[in-house]
């Protein structure tokens, strides 16, 4: 199981050297990757149409592929992953060119988690479809793999028309892995299909049986297994409970979970200073970094 941490987007602030220091120890404590959030704009509550969803304009978001520019270039191999990118809302061959860029200058780093997202207020904002973009998703994926496997494309659909063009430079990863988030019917049929893995976003494993068992038929219908598909649940910080921490990670084990991110925004933590303690604290705990394997072995055979 890779274990990484989700970047605390809301609460880490805006000063680069913080955001510097909380990565190179995150990367030196050994997490395998870092995951960031994606939202491109927050809403007024208070707006005649109103709005109803978990976060405002007075959220803060740093856009997820241009952090990791910085990131990349500040650190050595932590992972950089999109958890998730909302696709639909943008141009498909700009994201294609963006993330190929990253994936070059990060020497093949990049995992690119996508979703559709909830937040109508974007997609209007942003001139794209809110209504068709399941559909929409779906055809961005094949545009994605074409355009960073081909010199040139040719590429005739629905909703994108390539008439015989092509990236340069391509990434170091031909494709790079694409990962769904999301939780809905079609988004699970969408994972067996397409996807390289899942990001399921249940708080436990003992939630996320039944709909891994439609994940599960949903394979077979696609002539794959779950062998062939990654999972990436969260687990939260929480009050630094590390028996929580043991019992979520053997569960989520146990269901078969390849990779496992730490969520530190939600406890309390007023300074990004707590959040880089509370990373070396759960590392520490669980044994990430260059002895993690053989904590991690210890720690099944104990069965804690």
């Amino acid at each position: 199981m890779q274990i990484g941490i989700v970047f605390p987007q809301n609460e880490i602030g805006t000063d680069p050297l913080v955001i510097r220091d909380y990565v190179q120890t995150a990367e030196g404590l050994g997490f395998t990757h870092i995951l960031a959030y994606d939202h491109v704009l927050g809403a007024n509550p208070d707006r005649p149409e109103g709005f109803k969803g978990p976060y405002t304009f007075q959220s803060a978001f740093h856009e997820p592929l241009v952090l990791y520019s910085y990131i990349a270039a500040i650190t050595q191999k932590i992972g950089l992953v999109t958890g998730i990118i909302i696709l639909p809302q943008r141009q498909t061959a700009l994201v294609a060119k963006q993330v190929a860029t990253l994936d070059v200058l990060s020497n093949g780093r990049v995992r690119l988690g996508i979703g559709t997202g909830w937040n109508k207020v974007e997609y209007v904002a942003l001139g794209e479809n809110f209504h068709d973009r399941g559909k929409r998703s779906e055809e961005q994926i094949a545009v994605l793999r074409a355009l960073w496997t081909q010199e040139l494309v040719v590429f005739k659909g629905k909703y994108h028309n390539i008439p015989d063009a092509g990236l340069k430079p391509l990434p170091v990863q031909r494709p790079i892995p694409i990962w769904l988030g999301g939780s809905a019917p079609n988004v699970l049929k969408r994972v067996a299909k397409l996807g390289d893995g899942w990001m399921p976003n249940y708080r436990t494993a003992e939630e996320c049986k039944p709909h891994l068992e439609t994940l599960d038929k949903h394979l077979s219908a696609a002539g794959r297994t779950r062998t062939q598909l990654g999972i990436e649940p969260r687990v939260r910080y929480g009050d630094g409970n590390p028996e929580t921490w043991h019992t979520l990670i053997r569960d989520w084990a146990g269901v078969g979970a390849t990779h496992l991110t730490l969520i530190t925004e939600g406890a309390g933590f007023d300074t990004p200073q707590k959040h880089i303690d509370a990373i070396c604290n759960f590392a520490s705990v669980v044994g990430v970094g260059r002895y993690g394997p053989i904590r991690w072995s210890l720690f099944q055979k104990q069965g804690k």
